[in-house]
Order: structure tokens, then sequence, then C-alpha cells
């Protein structure tokens, strides 16, 4: 017991995950400009720019985490909720960055009503992610737990809508008249944009878990 007292605590994991949440949601703010002004290559460019800073950043928190883990005897969580917590919150940031890779790629010739509704639900889902991380650390207050388990059931709300709207787009994609290679190109894009609300799902699994838990 003397022992375990005079070990490091804590590590400010909570102010890291907060952190890092803060850049998943920049990250996808400016994936959805980025979409926005896909037809502009001036204007996309500094959104695509934006994107790779914020998964730079995301990445840095990362491994501050990581390392703070080797570091800290004990921890406010279970050690393995915080390692499985911060690798897939850094999934959502790795996965809207390669969708804007993958545009790049592909050379993507036009952007489709669809696409846009969809970095719509993702930047969404990223918001109320970075709700849910937030809360973390109050858990222990029933209200803040209530609220925190509400914000995971809307992210799953809007996964289903992506889902929905996924299986929509691919079905018009191969309904319209669109040449071959452009067809495989915008599924492609289509299925990474469900990735992150998928991940983001996720993230909203183990918030759910950590609160039933610790709550």
């Amino acid at each position: 017991m003397f022992f375990s007292k005079l070990m490091p605590h804590d590590g400010n994991f909570f102010v890291l995950f907060n952190q890092h949440a803060d850049q998943i949601v920049s990250a996808s703010e400016s994936f959805l400009k980025f979409i926005e002004f896909y037809n502009d290559e001036t204007l996309r460019a500094p959104y695509s720019e934006a994107v790779n800073k914020a998964e730079y950043a995301a990445d840095e928190v990362v491994k501050e985490v990581h390392r703070r883990l080797h570091k800290t005897f004990i921890t406010p969580i279970d050690r393995d909720q915080l390692f499985s917590l911060i690798n897939t919150m850094d999934d959502v940031a790795d996965l809207i960055q390669n969708s804007v890779e993958a545009m790049h790629l592909y050379n993507v010739k036009q952007m489709t009503g669809e696409m846009l509704r969809m970095a719509e639900i993702c930047n969404q889902c990223c918001s109320r992610l970075r709700n849910a991380v937030s809360m973390l650390k109050d858990i222990s207050s029933p209200e803040v737990a209530k609220s925190a388990l509400k914000t995971c059931d809307e992210i799953d709300r809007l996964e289903s809508d992506a889902d929905r709207l996924l299986s929509t787009a691919i079905t018009k994609l191969f309904r319209d008249d669109i040449e071959v290679r452009e067809l495989i190109k915008l599924q492609r894009i289509y299925e990474l944009l469900e990735e992150v609300t998928d991940r983001c799902e996720d993230v909203a699994n183990l918030v759910e878990g950590i609160v039933l838990e610790n709550s």
C-alpha cells in the first residue's frame, strides 16, 4: 500500500482524450468544407491541409497517452480501456485523412449529394463523440453518466443513418449512367465515409462500457 502511494497516479488522461477529440472534430469540420468546395481546387486545398494537420496533432496526443500509460501506476479507469479508447479514437482521425487522400489518389471528378450528406453525418458523429468523451471525467455523477449514455445512443442512430445512406448511394451509382472507373472510385469513398461513422460507434460503445462499469 505504501509503495503504491509513491507511484505516479492519474496522468491527466482525460485532458489528453479531450485534446484528441478536439482534433477529430477539427478534421471532420475541415473535411466537410473540403467536400463543399471540392470543385474549386484553390479553395479545397487549405481544407485538405487542415485535415492533415489535425490528424498529425491527434497522432501526437496518442503518443503522449501511450507514454503516460507506461509511466503511470494508477490510472483513473482501467488501463486497457484507456488504451482501447485512444486507439479507436485515432482510427476516426486516420479514416478522415484516408478519405481525403483517396479522393486525391483516385482523382475523383465529382462530388455527389450523398457524399456531402455522408460528410455531414460524419461531422455530427465526431461532434457527439467529443461530447461523450468530455463527460468521462465526471461519470461518477448520475446525471453526467445518463447524459453520456444518451450521447452514445445518438451516435448509434447517426451510424444507422450512414448505413442506410450508403446503401441508397451505391444503389443510385449502379442505376445512373456513370463511367465504370468513376463508379468504383465513388463507391470506395462512400465506404470510407461510412467507416468513419462505424469507428465513431466503436468509440461510443467503449464510452458506454466505461460509464456502465465506473458510474
